[in-house]
């Protein structure tokens, strides 16, 4: 009878501490949790960024999106934010000639990225991370970055930028192979998404294409044209991901996390954005009282 009485309690006080823990992913918060989840993320929210796009003939379309939101949704277990639901709304302009590419226009991702920044903070987020996993939006994040500065914000954007870890990547190697191009859907991405997908992942097909850089553009000097992509990696595959495998894969996955979770925890703690933003707004509103 003790031995029951012992069990009841504590299966009820189980019960309790998972009744009060608040889910991090945004979809799965009822509107009184969502209240509670703003407070105790500090008011802070991530953005995971993928596309739809082609992966050499080897990864699924929605590589970026499953890359992205692993990374943030370990992070969060480890350092509460809320995490945004699947985010593809993305620039691949570059991907429009091969099969499943959603391409929408520069005007409506520009749109959709602000206005959901705008609901964001209309709902009490005042800190929000973007997690890019795409390539092909560095440029116009970088933009948009800038952007912010157009107008005054009631929050501050973070870009989630990882750096390179090289004893992470001599033990990649050494697991898999030396990659000269491993631009896209190669050794890296390839070996990532094994670990974290493996069974929309099919390293045994990356050898029926080719990810050679083709060199197509390489008499002009001194030069940007949007068609370098496409000049370079036709097959919109740059490496070779027929070597990879998982434990290489969940090396640099940690890798990342580790940075990001350092990350999430500097920005929830960061006075130094909003107070220079509050400076500078005040500022633009009548710059010749700027102080010279």
């Amino acid at each position: 009878m003790k031995k029951l009485l012992i069990f009841a309690v504590a299966l009820f006080f189980a019960g309790a501490v998972t009744a009060q823990e608040i889910p991090f992913r945004y979809e799965e918060l009822t509107a009184p949790d969502f209240v509670k989840a703003v407070e105790k993320s500090a008011k802070t929210c991530i953005i995971p960024v993928g596309v739809m796009e082609k992966h050499g003939p080897h990864l699924p379309l929605g590589t970026d999106l499953y890359l992205s939101r692993e990374y943030v949704l370990r992070a969060a277990a480890k350092e509460y934010a809320v995490v945004f639901p699947w985010y593809y709304f993305s620039q691949i302009n570059e991907a429009r000639h091969q099969p499943g590419t959603i391409a929408y226009s520069p005007e409506l991702i520009w749109k959709i990225l602000q206005e959901t920044l705008d609901e964001l903070s209309r709902n009490g987020f005042e800190k929000i991370i973007i997690v890019n996993g795409h390539g092909g939006n560095n440029a116009f994040l970088n933009y948009f970055g800038m952007a912010q500065l157009s107008e005054p914000r009631n929050y501050a954007l973070y870009w989630f930028r990882p750096e390179d870890n090289p004893e992470v990547a001599k033990k990649v190697t050494e697991l898999t192979q030396p990659d000269k191009f491993d631009a896209h859907a190669g050794n890296s991405e390839t070996s990532e998404m094994m670990a974290a997908q493996p069974a929309v992942s099919h390293s045994e097909r990356a050898g029926q294409q080719s990810g050679v850089d083709q060199e197509r553009m390489k008499q002009l000097e001194y030069v940007y044209t949007g068609i370098w992509w496409y000049a370079s990696y036709p097959n919109h595959y740059g490496g070779d991901g027929s070597k990879s495998n998982a434990r290489a894969g969940e090396l640099m996955i940690n890798e990342t996390v580790s940075q990001l979770v350092k990350m999430i925890q500097q920005v929830k703690a960061d006075k130094t954005v909003p107070e220079l933003q509050k400076q500078f707004f005040n500022e633009a509103e009548n710059p010749l009282k700027t102080k010279q």
